[in-house]
């Protein structure tokens, strides 16, 4: 199938585990997580109606920003403080801070070119040495620390990236600890920067169930382009 009907096919499934859980399928968006994918293949996703594209790499963001169609960018994966800089008038959102030392550079940025930046934090949900991320215990303080000492950031929300299962519904467990520590936060009296908006998570081959647990951006990538080249 084409990216056109990959996408149109990934809108149907996304409306019925809306429907399931009671929801709008308007209130969740499908971002088109476009690593390894080429500036073809980007530009053909978003006039088939993608809004809000998601990279991995600040260097592959770099490389493609001036050759896409206009769109929102988003920096989904692990960024270095040293890389900041490069990105920081180019998204409108960061996913994945998980440290306060981290936010000090996003806000050092931010203020030197006259910008608020919207950030979600990233929850390891299952501890994994392999992917990056808070735990569970310290979300709560980070986001009062960071809202209180840098005012050139938004908090909008949190995002986790689960273990792997072959079988989707072994990430529900994770979806739903994930959706009530957003619960929770929801309910701290936070500073006016922090608002939980968005809760981020499902990727290709587990979204359906993240929807059914409460997610409202879901970060979709081999689904609509296909498997990515590593070569």
């Amino acid at each position: 199938m084409s990216i056109g009907e990959n996408i149109k096919r990934i809108e149907e499934k996304k409306c019925k585990a809306a429907v399931r859980s009671d929801r709008n399928p308007d209130d969740i968006l499908l971002m088109a997580v476009t690593k390894l994918h080429n500036v073809n293949e980007i530009n053909e996703a978003i006039e088939a109606g993608v809004t809000d594209i998601g990279e991995n790499k600040v260097q592959e963001l770099l490389d493609k920003y001036d050759y896409v169609k206009p769109v929102k960018w988003h920096l989904i994966g692990h960024l270095q403080t040293n890389k900041v800089k490069n990105i920081i008038d180019k998204v409108v959102m960061i996913h994945s801070v998980d440290s306060e030392h981290l936010a000090k550079e996003i806000d050092k940025r931010a203020i030197q070119n006259g910008l608020v930046i919207d950030i979600l934090i990233q929850i390891n949900s299952a501890m994994e040495d392999t992917k990056f991320g808070i735990e569970s215990d310290n979300v709560e303080m980070l986001i009062k620390e960071i809202s209180e000492k840098y005012s050139n950031i938004r908090i909008r929300g949190i995002m986790c990236i689960p273990p792997f299962f072959e079988n989707p519904e072994l990430s529900r467990k994770y979806f739903k600890e994930t959706k009530n520590i957003f619960e929770h936060l929801k309910t701290v009296n936070f500073n006016s920067n922090v608002s939980m908006d968005f809760l981020s998570m499902g990727m290709s081959n587990d979204y359906e169930v993240a929807i059914e647990e409460g997610s409202n951006i879901i970060r979709v990538g081999s689904s609509i382009f296909g498997l990515r080249d590593y070569r």
